[in-house]
């Protein structure tokens, strides 16, 4: 991003998440979804195998902690 315009968007944060709990498809597409509803949010993608959530999102506009509660909000642990 332009530090003087801005015209390229906002810089974004990727942060990769432990998610515990998650056991198949149901629970990856409900975390997923429930993030990506996130203001800001632009990627969610769930791994079971690794039990991670990557996420990319605008730290302005929704913060790791909020992300982390709506990830606890829909029914899983984060360490």
């Amino acid at each position: 991003m332009c530090k003087d315009c801005g015209c390229h968007g906002p810089e974004l944060d990727r942060e990769t998440i432990t998610v515990e709990g998650m056991t198949c498809g149901h629970c990856k597409s409900a975390v997923e979804k429930a993030v990506r509803g996130l203001p800001g949010v632009l990627a969610a993608e769930v791994d079971l195998t690794a039990k991670t959530l990557k996420v990319e999102f605008d730290h302005h506009k929704s913060s790791l902690s909020e992300i982390k509660k709506t990830v606890e909000d829909v029914g899983f642990e984060v360490p």
